[in-house]
């Protein structure tokens, strides 16, 4: 059985199919049809809900902390626990939410479709921050389409809302709900079975082996912003999932003295600060890392396990030198990022072997660490190159030389080559431009529809002369830019 809070009614579910999203569960199962489907793969965010989840911070204090999730692809397995709350449940005793009003007043709204979606987006961002930036309202709303409104009432309605914000029914609840999240907090293996179908949630890292050894044909489910497609868009039966969003010891980010440990679990928004503070760059890519609500949802270890060729994490952790912590039983053993992937959607993984957390080496003052990301939208958007390059040049010559491509092959790849030609070498446009040639050595791209074979190999040339130009002339920041 699964627990969870809609809105303050509490469910306890346990026959469901656990191939339900939480779209199908609000529009099917109790008539909550606010919430609309318009992709069906988190593109347009017009089936944005918020989840509130039990937190405590450094104080020691609890609070509820709501996101911002895309309900088409987050299975109903994953809310146990917590609490869910769709734009049914904002109006109360009458009353339209400020937000709401706010995209009343200045007239956020023609047909309608998209607006649940923004309102809930907006109901997160008020949530989440006292006066809100434009930068911090883009972000919100960058995984919301509307198709014809346009956005300028819409960041209007963002600004009325969250800077002149008022206390809410749910700011009234507060004690009340964290009271009720205690009482439901998990404290066994939850499990939704269907006869024909189950989804298992464990809450621990040794409940997940055991199942995991118990059902290696499994499919282990983070946030599925991948896996779910398999269902929506694929229109496949998932006999028997995992999910491992509830297992604390893979959601930590631990800080060491020489690297950083991140859980596999660890949603990527939460990676953010730490990753941030370590690598700018890898904090400029996050935030183009599809949508916020999908950050919200996708797991860094998701992104790994996934091995998609176009994953952007991958390329800047393998030119980082990081590595994967892989669990089977009670074993574990470590593998360099570089060496997990084999080839198009194979992995060194074993059966029953799982990603426990990831290893990511810190920042030293030696290291010349950039990334960019080549794709036709600068938000919401996959790659097609997606480039990290990791020199370090001491006294003018290069003495190390990690560099990794996504989009350019079946794996994220290092450019062995290309590396070879620039260590031991002087770091000038000479050698650069030896180096941009060897990567058609490296390198034989394909053609899609993202871009052609061409078009790849000279952008991911062209992005190492734009990493030549930038630190020698370091005043010239256009990073992590996006290519039409």
């Amino acid at each position: 059985m699964i627990q969870f809070l809609l809105n303050q009614e509490l469910r306890s579910e346990h026959a469901l199919d656990p191939n339900l999203t939480v779209l199908n569960y609000l529009r099917e199962h109790v008539g909550k049809s606010g919430t609309k489907e318009g992709c069906a793969s988190g593109d347009c965010g017009a089936c944005t809900v918020v989840v509130g989840e039990l937190q405590t911070d450094a104080d020691g204090r609890e609070y509820i902390r709501y996101r911002s999730l895309n309900s088409c692809l987050t299975f109903v397995s994953s809310l146990h626990g917590k609490q869910l709350i769709s734009v049914e449940d904002l109006k109360h005793q009458g009353e339209l939410h400020s937000v709401q009003k706010a995209m009343v007043e200045c007239h956020g709204s023609q047909c309608g479709f998209c607006t649940p979606g923004f309102v809930m987006s907006l109901f997160a961002l008020q949530k989440n921050s006292d006066a809100p930036d434009q930068a911090k309202a883009h972000e919100a709303l960058a995984g919301n389409l509307c198709r014809c409104t346009g956005y300028r009432p819409i960041l209007a309605a963002a600004e009325q809302s969250c800077c002149a914000r008022q206390p809410d029914q749910f700011d009234a609840r507060e004690a009340e709900t964290i009271a009720r999240l205690k009482a439901i907090a998990p404290t066994d293996i939850g499990e939704l079975n269907s006869g024909d179908k189950r989804c298992l949630v464990p809450l621990t890292v040794a409940d997940l082996a055991d199942l995991y050894d118990a059902y290696p044909q499994a499919r282990l489910l983070a946030g599925g912003t991948d896996l779910a497609l398999e269902v929506t868009q694929f229109h496949r039966t998932l006999p028997v999932m995992i999910y491992v969003g509830n297992v604390a010891e893979m959601k930590r980010i631990e800080t060491f003295e020489d690297r950083l440990e991140i859980g596999a679990a660890t949603a990527l928004s939460d990676c953010y600060e730490a990753l941030t503070a370590e690598y700018p760059d890898f904090g400029e890519l996050l935030h183009r890392f599809a949508s916020l609500q999908i950050r919200n949802q996708g797991t860094l270890g998701g992104n790994i396990g996934n091995a998609s060729p176009i994953g952007d994490s991958p390329p800047l952790l393998i030119a980082l030198g990081a590595q994967v912590v892989l669990c089977k039983g009670e074993t574990r053993r470590t593998l360099n990022l570089e060496d997990y992937f084999i080839d198009y959607k194979v992995t060194a993984r074993q059966e029953s072997e799982f990603i426990e957390k990831i290893i990511v080496p810190r920042a030293t003052a030696e290291q010349r660490f950039r990334a960019y990301k080549v794709s036709k939208r600068l938000d919401d958007d996959i790659s097609a190159v997606c480039a990290a390059f990791n020199l370090r040049v001491e006294n003018g010559v290069i003495t190390d030389a990690r560099m990794a491509f996504g989009g350019m092959a079946a794996i994220p790849k290092r450019a062995a080559h290309c590396e070879a030609v620039l260590l031991g070498q002087p770091f000038n446009n000479a050698v650069v431009e030896r180096a941009c040639a060897a990567l058609a050595d490296d390198f034989t791209p394909l053609s899609d529809f993202r871009a052609s074979k061409e078009y790849r190999l000279l952008s991911a040339q062209n992005l190492l002369r734009k990493y030549f130009i930038e630190l020698q002339t370091p005043h010239i920041e256009t990073r992590v830019t996006a290519y039409v």
